[in-house]
């Protein structure tokens, strides 16, 4: 595929004869190819592809069943019992998931066997322009070896119009320099704290930032090249060199990620006009903490490349002088944000304004009183917010016990039972309670869920009032301590599932994302903060559509539409025993499921096939962060 292009991921569909057609979104590509493992149907009457331009299908293979449970014995040999027991009781589409994932999808510690079966060379097609790049590159005398090794890697660069400037850092005593070099591009000068970004631009057109011992890869100017027009920053993946071989695959652009991660990393183009941005700011140490920082507050238009165009070299953790750098850049952009380390990880403090806002916290219910008592305790007693009201939509309790219930919690001012009569109706139900619900703050929260912490409701709030917010999710977390919830990506499964579900509580993420407030598509309604006229804006849940399922991501795609983004925040975690109190769909049930996952598909296939906060290279098959 073709990287100068906007990454979309290839469609298969396989028309059948019974007219219920099957599509399924390939992987994109993260190196020189992709390759992806299905199921044909018995009834296949003809099979169709849609991808974008550049797309060339290099090879197309029939296997037979008996082929793929031997290679699923030979790599992961536990699921080839369950993958025959769903065979055998006509489960197709277990069938097919077990064995792709056990046979087409490599996790990322096996990276470099992945790799291995994919790297294709440059096809040099001369992708680039003539866009003048500078590169900076800040060294110590002690590392002119690796010095020598990124110069290497400019001097075969495909794009020709580059000039590199290395920084040696002046207090630095190792000896002299030790590199060859004659190429009229290249000069040494010793780093300046206090010289600007734009002044190194010189009369370039862009500005780039290297560490020693970076190996861009040949194409890697001239694809960057390709997509910066029109765009303030252009930034593509990178694997880190080591044993094991690491890839670092990003998302597409994602400020609050960016911020305390740094995760851009390189290799990273700015634009002359972002730069112009910075004024007289200093560049500051070489860490280049000021520069990345300034263009996350900066850039409006910032463009990933989802294919990996570099190798560097592990750097030793930076986290307490990120939070340093953060903390000083954050009060002279005007973010109320402060910096903090807990755990050695460094996250974004967002303070709740003063006075707080009323957060009404909207709960539909139908009996079970185990439940609807304990989410009530939670949410009344063990919660550290000054201002609550909740509201919980009855679907027609018939319990005695449960209405008993109902009369005490009426003795609390802060507590309203609000009745919905009518056929159970998720999205409708959660409306009615909106509309019944008088703070700023809506707090969506299903009556499954159990608080573990007080002050899950302050770090929502805090993230919902932000103007470019829409939807925030929790960390939820399964009775046994599993990820229950940690972002919906749009895709997974076909359609759209949760990340590392039933992965360790404690699981990190890639990029060590799982441990900061980030941005994702959407967040579950099982608990959703939102601020009321944001969800007014968009006309709250689609309940003629979505009665029962995908009306959160519809509702949090739709945000993400009028330019608000969803965040989800592991700064709020409860417990959540999903669906208990209602069990999985069957019959009718199942067929209602159905067509509301095919509305859903229709109306958000392009985000389907590339939903920007998950790499195109990872498996929609599997529920963790996999190669596929």
């Amino acid at each position: 595929m073709d990287p100068s292009a906007p990454p979309l991921r290839p469609v298969i569909r396989f028309v059948r004869a019974d007219g219920n057609n099957q599509d399924f979104v390939l992987p994109g590509v993260a190196l020189g190819t992709a390759s992806w493992l299905g199921l044909l149907p018995a009834d296949l009457e003809d099979i169709r592809l849609a991808a974008g331009p550049g797309f060339v299908l290099e090879r197309v293979g029939l296997r037979g069943h008996a082929s793929v449970l031997v290679e699923c014995l030979g790599k992961r040999p536990i699921r080839v019992v369950p993958a025959l027991h769903n065979r055998l009781r006509g489960d197709a589409r277990r069938y097919r998931d077990i064995l792709r994932g056990a046979c087409a999808v490599s996790p990322l510690d096996r990276y470099r066997g992945w790799r291995a079966e994919r790297l294709r060379p440059s096809a040099r097609t001369g992708l680039g322009n003539d866009l003048a790049i500078r590169l900076i590159l800040p060294a110590r005398r002690s590392e002119s070896a690796a010095v020598g090794r990124t110069v290497e890697s400019l001097i075969a660069q495909d794009h020709r119009v580059w000039s590199l400037t290395i920084a040696w850092i002046a207090d630095d005593r190792a000896g002299p320099v030790e590199h060859d070099h004659h190429d009229p591009r290249i000069a040494d000068a010793t780093w300046d704290d206090t010289t600007s970004p734009a002044a190194l631009l010189a009369e370039a057109d862009a500005l780039g930032l290297l560490h020693p011992g970076d190996r861009l890869w040949p194409e890697a100017l001239a694809t960057l090249a390709s997509r910066l027009a029109g765009s303030d920053a252009v930034y593509a993946d990178e694997e880190v060199a080591g044993i094991p071989l690491q890839p670092r695959l990003k998302p597409d652009w994602s400020p609050d990620l960016a911020s305390v991660t740094g995760y851009i990393g390189r290799p990273t183009l700015y634009a002359r006009a972002l730069i112009a941005r910075f004024g007289d700011r200093p560049i500051g140490p070489p860490d280049g903490f000021a520069l990345d920082l300034a263009a996350t507050s900066a850039a409006r238009a910032v463009v990933h490349i989802p294919r990996i165009l570099c190798t560097t070299e592990p750097t030793p953790d930076d986290t307490a002088a990120r939070a340093l750098a953060l903390d000083r850049h954050l009060p002279e952009v005007g973010s109320p944000a402060r910096a903090e380390v807990h755990g050695g990880v460094l996250d974004l403090h967002w303070p709740v304004p003063q006075p707080a806002p009323l957060a009404s916290i909207v709960i539909p219910s139908r009996d079970r009183l185990d439940l609807i008592a304990r989410v009530t305790e939670g949410v009344l007693r063990q919660t550290a917010y000054p201002a609550i009201e909740l509201v919980i939509v009855d679907n027609g309790s018939t319990d005695p016990a449960v209405l008993q219930f109902y009369e005490t919690l009426r003795a609390d001012p802060r507590v309203r039972i609000v009745p919905y009569p009518h056929p159970f109706n998720f999205s409708a139900m959660t409306n009615a309670g909106v509309r019944e619900a008088r703070g700023q703050v809506l707090v969506l929260l299903n009556n499954d869920i159990a608080v573990l912490e007080p002050g899950w409701l302050s770090a929502l709030v805090a993230q919902a009032v932000r103007p470019e917010v829409g939807a925030v999710g929790a960390k939820l977390l399964y009775a046994d301590g599993t990820l229950q919830h940690a972002g919906v990506v749009v895709g997974l499964g076909g359609r759209a599932g949760h990340l590392l579900r039933r992965r360790p509580g404690n699981t990190p993420g890639h990029l060590g994302r799982l441990r900061v407030a980030h941005e994702v598509s959407a967040v579950t309604a099982a608990c959703l903060a939102v601020e009321r006229r944001k969800f007014d804006a968009v006309g709250g849940f689609d309940e003629t559509t979505f009665a029962i399922d995908f009306n959160d991501v519809d509702f949090c795609l739709r945000l993400g539409t009028a330019g608000l983004k969803a965040i989800w925040t592991p700064q709020a975690t409860l417990s959540h025993l999903e669906s208990v109190s209602r069990g999985r769909p069957e019959g009718d049930e199942r067929r209602r499921f159905e067509r509301e996952a095919d509305a859903f598909t229709a109306r958000w296939r392009d985000i389907i096939r590339h939903d920007p906060f998950y790499h195109p290279a990872l498996s929609l098959t599997t529920f963790g962060e996999d190669l596929e």
